[in-house]
């Protein structure tokens, strides 16, 4: 083993592999949980205004941070290897987690923010193509399905500790972001012995290749917008996602401030109730996906976790807010999450572009889309201050019906096949017949 490999986990394949990279999806909505759920905290403690407040959410693990971060990973990925970033991406989030859990002043917390934002950003695109690109094709959705489990757990977990740790005070959201940190360091050890993608080191001898033989490499950026295959999966992919996370993005910053606001939850109600919603997802995400998506239609499985969602929202939105319609909701929205875009996103994103700007493409969706949530969770508070929840609330269904409609039209008939035969069937006649004829 290589000099820089002796501190490194052994044999790190199968479901150890899947579970060292999907972890990047538990401190992803970590964090974001931690932050939303202690942003009171900090803001009495350092006398924070509105703007810096707002500096906070905007360049957090939920928008800015993690959008800008998820740009530059998807381009490393693509360009020096998937390992590159399992070997420094945690590295650098477990120093913001450091910085946050330390913090004593408003540049110490908002740099360690930004850095925690980067750095999940960087890894969510490389943890969705390695496990994809390595997953055996009878099994992808179920081995993908393992990073919204991860993304699931986070949360709930998360919204547990954060009301055990309430009488902590500050205390309690420093020793959060602890516990993120040692997580972290654990799945940084254990991503040491990865190995690299093999259809990436594919790739990269067939590039070779055609650059020995003086071939002209296409721009990947150019030909991501110009291909047709391309431009329906963007159409797809950014439809479900853009849509889909427009209101389950705001949903997981502002959730608990309108349990308590609209709905007058104490702040313990409002954190439990979220504890028990994103634990029906995660029982969806693993008895539903994972165990189901291989083998039955995916088209119906989406379409099914699409009109939950669209339900539970018009329940939240025409009823008032009682405890028999607030259970209704937890429950349908709950359910609905864990066999919904997030997953399916995650799993078509990776089948869907060729391995050469397949991350790089799921970077800029991820960009697009994680800018989208930061400008709407700016304007939505001032949208429910000025004209009420519903009409917020109707804003959330029109969203999501759009998504619906994208997804149940669009969905990919991808069951069973190998990567390389989703590139060959979707782009042989644009790109791949003509390489193959030159070499």
């Amino acid at each position: 083993m290589q000099k820089n490999q002796k501190f490194a986990a052994k044999n790190v394949t199968g479901w150890k592999a899947t579970l060292a990279v999907s972890m990047t999806n538990y401190i992803e909505a970590g964090s974001i949980i931690a932050a939303a759920s202690s942003l009171t905290l900090w803001q009495e403690y350092l006398g924070l205004n509105s703007v810096k407040v707002g500096l906070l959410s905007a360049l957090s693990a939920n928008a800015f941070g993690a959008a800008i971060g998820a740009l530059i990973g998807g381009y490393l990925t693509d360009r020096y290897g998937r390992k590159i970033i399992f070997n420094y991406d945690l590295l650098i989030y477990m120093f913001g987690a450091a910085l946050i859990a330390a913090s004593i002043n408003f540049p110490m917390l908002l740099f360690g923010t930004i850095i925690i934002g980067m750095a999940v950003g960087a890894g969510v695109p490389v943890a969705w193509t390695y496990i994809s690109e390595e997953a055996p094709k009878e099994k992808r959705a179920s081995r993908v399905g393992a990073t919204q489990l991860a993304w699931s757990i986070g949360p709930a977990l998360t919204f547990v500790l954060a009301t055990l740790a309430a009488p902590l005070g500050l205390l309690g959201s420093r020793l959060i972001f602890l516990h993120l940190l040692i997580i972290a360091f654990f799945i940084w050890y254990l991503r040491r012995g990865l190995p690299e993608s093999k259809i990436w080191e594919e790739q990269k001898r067939q590039e070779q290749k055609e650059i020995t033989k003086g071939l002209i490499q296409k721009n990947a950026l150019k030909e991501l917008f110009t291909l047709k295959a391309n431009r329906q999966a963007l159409i797809l992919l950014l439809g479900i996602y853009l849509f889909w996370n427009l209101t389950a993005g705001a949903m997981g910053y502002f959730m608990p401030y309108i349990y308590e606001n609209v709905g007058g939850l104490s702040t313990a109600q409002a954190n439990g109730l979220q504890s028990v919603l994103w634990t029906f997802t995660v029982i969806t995400t693993y008895f539903v996906f994972m165990k189901l998506a291989d083998k039955y239609s995916r088209k119906l499985i989406f379409g099914i976790g699409a009109i939950m969602g669209v339900v539970a929202w018009i329940i939240l939105t025409v009823s008032p807010m009682t405890w028999p319609t607030l259970i209704a909701f937890v429950l349908l929205w709950g359910s609905a999450a864990g066999i919904g875009a997030q997953a399916f996103y995650a799993l078509w994103t990776t089948e869907l572009f060729p391995t050469r700007y397949r991350a790089t493409a799921q970077g800029i969706m991820y960009f697009i889309v994680r800018a989208g949530i930061a400008i709407w969770s700016f304007v939505l508070p001032t949208l429910m201050d000025n004209l009420g929840f519903v009409v917020a609330g109707v804003v959330m269904i029109v969203f999501l019906i759009i998504h619906a409609i994208i997804g149940i039209v669009m969905a990919p008939n991808t069951q069973g096949k190998t990567l390389q035969e989703i590139e060959l069937e979707r782009y042989g006649d644009e790109t791949m017949k003509e390489r193959a004829t030159n070499l």
